[in-house]
């Protein structure tokens, strides 16, 4: 039950090579979060609803917190409408955790990944290590996840597939939300774009 954190570790280390946006890692760390609670069987997928299981007690606050978010209603939640709703600002309630917890230092310089004014570096924690174990041995769905807000494993096939429909459903909904939000970013530039023409005039 740590794809969530191992893929926000990720992000924060190998992702500083990239580009990696706080709205993309959201939504994938929402996506992560429910592999994380499928596997706890706190959840389960009816085709793409989010049927939520008898409640139990989860170690970790985040997955917690993101259990007791969990909508009860009859016909459930579907897979994309949790990620919109569960991943808004997730990406920064990670790293308030991660430095709550010393796991994620400040330096002082702007890093690529863009979650603060300052760099932010990752401590050298037993959680670090796991993450990329995890990534060096490139597990399927944590790779997924990762390649989905645009950190590519590197590997030139794929070692493994993923296991099960319902982390297929997960992974592909995360994908299609990620485009979906890189949709919305591009329209928005087109129009803050025409919108500036006109008051610049010919």
């Amino acid at each position: 039950m740590n794809t969530a954190k191992d893929l926000f570790i990720i992000a924060m280390d190998v992702g500083q090579k990239h580009s990696v946006g706080q709205g993309d890692l959201s939504l994938a760390l929402a996506g992560a979060e429910l592999v994380d609670l499928i596997e706890a069987e706190a959840v389960t997928l009816d085709a793409d609803r989010v049927v939520p299981a008898p409640r139990r007690t989860l170690e970790d606050r985040l997955l917690g917190e993101a259990a007791s978010a969990l909508s009860e209603e009859v016909p459930f939640e579907q897979v994309d409408d949790w990620l919109w709703r569960r991943g808004r600002d997730l990406s920064a309630a990670y790293q308030t955790a991660f430095e709550d917890a010393g796991e994620l230092l400040r330096r002082g310089t702007r890093g690529r990944l863009n979650l603060g004014a300052d760099r932010l570096e990752l401590a050298d924690t037993p959680s670090r290590h796991r993450a990329l174990r995890r990534w060096e041995d490139e597990e399927p769905v944590l790779a997924s996840l990762a390649e989905a807000v645009g950190i590519p494993n590197g590997a030139s096939e794929p070692e493994g597939t993923l296991d099960g429909e319902a982390l297929t459903t997960v992974v592909a909904a995360v994908n299609d939300a990620v485009m979906e939000l890189e949709a919305v970013r591009q329209r928005r530039s087109i129009e803050n774009a025409a919108f500036a023409n006109v008051w610049r005039g010919p």
